[in-house]
């Protein structure tokens, strides 16, 4: 079974910083790579950044230049540094685990809410 828990979202002003952890959890898998999305209100779902097993990393245009992923020392744990953090920045941040487990391999967390706001 395959767990996937987000923390550390919360209310910001523009300009202002938040970073994310992403946990996976469980045993008998293999994590290929560990994304974040975003989805606000009315829109869809959008790639926010991953990172493969082998450390490539992508961003979504949206974000680029002004969030950073990375992963902890258990490779199981990802984080998203975010700055300059902008009102359009507001949504709801899904982790999404890639596995070899499963019929698609794709398991989501609950989501954080990130509000940017004065």
């Amino acid at each position: 079974q395959v767990q996937v828990g987000e923390s550390g979202g919360g209310l910001v002003q523009p300009g202002g910083s938040l970073r994310l952890s992403c946990a996976v959890s469980g045993s008998g898998f293999e994590i290929y790579a560990i994304d974040w999305y975003r989805q606000a209100p009315g829109k869809r779902r959008e790639l926010v950044a991953g990172i493969t097993r082998a450390g490539n990393i992508n961003y979504g245009n949206a974000v680029k230049g002004r969030f950073t992923i990375s992963r902890g020392d258990a490779k199981n744990t990802v984080y998203l540094q975010m700055d300059s953090l902008k009102p359009e920045d507001t949504a709801v941040y899904y982790c999404k685990a890639e596995t070899d487990l499963g019929d698609s391999g794709d398991y989501w967390g609950q989501g954080t809410q990130v509000t940017v706001s004065s």
